[in-house]
């Protein structure tokens, strides 16, 4: 039997990766190997051999596939349930941005005199000057405040208890 495709003719659907022991704790699939249509005439959604959605199968982009025919296949080989395909997740990865040591600094100093806050508006044109100045948008700076604050409130407040031991 052949594989069934989707209406863009671009994905097959393989082993079918449903966990029959979910409600157990456990898990375990039923071994079906690839989605299987019952009648080629009317597509349905159940597969053949194992009875399951074809969501629960392992879908992958095919490359060149014209009229069911075989093309180069293009497989993503990570093997998660809750992964997209390959094609669909490549023109949508994010642009990590690397930051300098003087921009880190930079940053850092005004971040401490901002009180690590973005919300008062009286100060919305110094902070685009700052950020023009450092090279970065205010959203780049404003996510990186956010992942930094509890690192530099944590290290400053361990620095203040050293000192006070000592």
């Amino acid at each position: 039997m052949e594989n069934s495709s989707s209406s863009s003719s671009n994905s097959v659907y393989r082993e079918c990766l449903r966990n029959h022991a979910a409600s157990l704790g456990s898990y375990a699939t039923d071994g079906c190997g690839e989605f299987t249509l019952d009648d080629v005439s009317s597509p349905s959604l159940q597969c053949a051999a194992c009875g399951c959605h074809r969501n629960f199968h392992r879908k992958i982009a095919v490359e060149g596939m014209v009229g069911g025919g075989s093309g180069d296949m293009m497989e993503y080989s990570g093997g998660d349930v809750g992964r997209m395909e390959v094609g669909e997740r490549s023109s949508r990865k994010r642009f990590r941005t690397k930051f300098s040591a003087e921009q880190k600094e930079k940053m850092l100093g005004f971040a401490e005199k901002l009180g690590w806050k973005l919300q008062r508006k009286e100060v919305d044109d110094e902070i685009e000057r700052f950020c023009k100045s450092v090279g970065v948008t205010r959203q780049v700076f404003k996510v990186w405040m956010h992942n930094h604050k509890n690192n530099s409130n944590s290290s400053n407040s361990s620095a203040n208890l050293s000192s006070l031991t000592q």
